[in-house]
């Protein structure tokens, strides 16, 4: 039973396959075992995978139906018998230190149940402002205490990047198939079970920007999908007795969040904003008011719901002053 099963399902990859079962393969770390789900390929990466297997007995080739990421994963996932599982990749790099870094740092906490690192976005040309600033701000994230206060930010973990501990993975029933992302709903359900999530704070993946990432092409990544997560997240678990919640944020990201938890059962009864033009209106039949009455929503769930660049930071700041206290009376949410 080798330490560590590396998961790695591919489909049509025969550009990057090898980049990416090298750099795991050639790991300073040796104890791993490459199980490699090729999930309905077409081109050439079947007889690539192939030849890899020829070469390294650690390389396992598994065949799937073409049934996409979270079926191929589950199907990985029952071949495992490791105690830790990696992801990766079919269009990624991996540093040659990762797993050697990332097996230290879960087995210097107990409490981690996930793991990701750093990443660095390449080819350079492809990498648009989006994906720039998620990168970064997920290697901020460099604590499992960032990890849990930006929690319902965005994924904070690269699915790729991650490590995973195989008990509770697998108590959490894995990966699920289902009109959301499968990392980050693996990741909030990890959470919920009261798993710590952390990031090793070096840069151990080459993460690959392309435009036909599934992030771009496929509903099941688009914003509404995170939040429905997100509001489901809050409504079983921070805010289960709770039917009441307060909005700072009455823009276009405070209504989207709003409607999210609406369907499950959460009203919104007050709107916070800066904008003057807002204040004293309405949104989504509840008043706006600016900072300054902030404590009309005292006693409420304080959700901060915005969508301006830096603008989280600044309204953290203006809630510490006033004595919030965030993941206890307040939590950000995008």
């Amino acid at each position: 039973m080798p330490a560590v099963a590396v998961l790695l399902p591919a489909r049509d990859a025969e550009r990057t396959i090898r980049g990416a079962v090298v750099s795991i393969l050639r790991q300073t770390f040796r104890d791993l075992r490459l199980l490699i789900v090729d999930d309905g390929s077409r081109d050439r990466t079947g007889e690539l995978l192939a030849a890899l297997a020829a070469r390294d007995p650690r390389l396992e080739v598994i065949s799937g139906p073409g049934e996409g990421i979270a079926p191929a994963l589950q199907r990985g996932l029952a071949r495992c018998d490791s105690p830790v599982i990696a992801r990766m990749d079919a269009d990624d790099v991996a540093h040659p230190q990762r797993l050697e870094r990332q097996l230290a740092a879960l087995a210097a906490d107990p409490e981690l149940v996930a793991l990701g690192s750093q990443v660095r976005l390449f080819p350079r040309a492809q990498v648009r402002l989006g994906m720039q600033r998620y990168a970064e701000w997920v290697n901020g994230l460099s604590t499992p205490e960032r990890v849990a206060r930006d929690l319902l930010v965005e994924a904070p973990l690269i699915h790729p990047s991650a490590l995973i501990r195989s008990a509770p993975l697998r108590a959490v029933g894995g990966w699920r198939d289902g009109p959301f992302p499968e990392d980050y709903d693996l990741w909030l359900r990890l959470a919920a079970a009261g798993g710590r999530l952390g990031n090793v704070p070096a840069p151990l993946l080459d993460w690959r920007e392309s435009s036909g990432r599934l992030t771009r092409q496929d509903p099941r990544y688009g914003l509404d999908r995170h939040r429905a997560l997100k509001a489901a997240f809050l409504r079983t678990g921070p805010l289960s007795e709770k039917r009441e919640v307060a909005i700072w944020g009455a823009g276009p990201t405070g209504k989207a969040v709003a409607r999210a938890l609406e369907a499950e059962g959460l009203r919104p009864v007050i709107f916070v904003d800066v904008d003057p033009k807002k204040i004293g209106r309405q949104a989504r039949g509840a008043p706006i008011v600016g900072p300054d009455q902030l404590e009309r929503a005292r006693g409420l769930p304080l959700l901060v719901a915005v969508g301006a660049h830096g603008a989280r930071e600044l309204i953290r700041a203006e809630l510490a002053k006033q004595g919030w206290a965030e993941l206890r009376e307040y939590w950000c949410v995008a």
